[in-house]
């Protein structure tokens, strides 16, 4: 039986090289972000290399919006999500004196309660199944303090948690719950860093910032049976930064 994924933030970035990925697996994927024309994009290149794959609009802001996408992928897979991929996230930098409430909601909304409502949703039945794979994305910077950070990291520290939670909660009944911490990675969301981004990667062994297609094969990894064995597991893509 085809398995069917649904990946959050997989209009771009990341969550689209993952999504390409999983539908060259022969997964049926759900693309899923806000913006149509771009989620129409990437169903159509999934397609056009012999994949299945549908979109799915979502603003993945509080618990409703989370549960109205878990339930169309439902319908979609008809009755069954296989893989749920956290990738849709907003990384929002500054200090902490200029973060107004609406932004800090909004930061924890989508990094936090939106991957939380879905597992809530979701892997329910994949326990009643007896497998299914949670991949979450985290960062490198929910592991030290970074200037600035505090806000985007704390979210992801608190995925990391997470992650850990459901792989002791869902893992007995055969649901695998791991998680990918990126380190730089050049994406569209990370073009306006510009200069800055190489020197961050700098600080690594591998000297350079990571690439989408680098980090979502980690992820495919952690998504399909090559990760049997695997739970509770923060793997690390970020060039060697937590080496260092």
């Amino acid at each position: 039986m085809k398995k069917t994924a649904l990946v959050t933030g997989s209009t771009s970035g990341i969550g689209r090289a993952t999504a390409e990925r999983l539908g060259a697996q022969g997964m049926h994927v759900i693309v899923s972000g806000r913006h149509e024309e771009r989620g129409d994009t990437v169903v159509a290149a999934i397609r056009a290399a012999g994949g299945t794959a549908d979109f799915v609009r979502a603003d993945l802001r509080d618990a409703d919006s989370a549960r109205a996408l878990a339930t169309e992928a439902l319908r979609i897979g008809d009755g069954r999500v296989d893989v749920l991929v956290n990738s849709a996230g907003i990384f929002p930098f500054g200090a902490t004196a200029d973060t107004s409430e609406e932004g800090f909601d909004a930061v924890y909304g989508l990094n936090v309660k939106a991957p939380y409502f879905l597992v809530a949703e979701l892997a329910p039945g994949m326990a009643e199944r007896g497998e299914g794979a949670v991949v979450n994305i985290t960062t490198m910077v929910a592991e030290f303090g970074a200037s600035g950070m505090g806000l985007y990291g704390s979210t992801k520290a608190a995925l990391v948690l997470l992650t850990k939670s459901w792989a002791a909660e869902f893992g007995p009944s055969g649901v695998r719950v791991n998680a990918v911490s990126p380190g730089p990675t050049r994406t569209e969301g990370t073009a306006a860093m510009g200069e800055a981004l190489d020197q961050l990667a700098a600080a690594g062994p591998a000297g350079r910032p990571g690439t989408a297609d680098e980090v979502a094969e980690a992820v495919v990894f952690l998504a399909t049976d090559a990760a049997s064995f695997v739970h509770g597991a923060v793997l690390p893509v970020d060039g060697g930064r937590i080496a260092v």
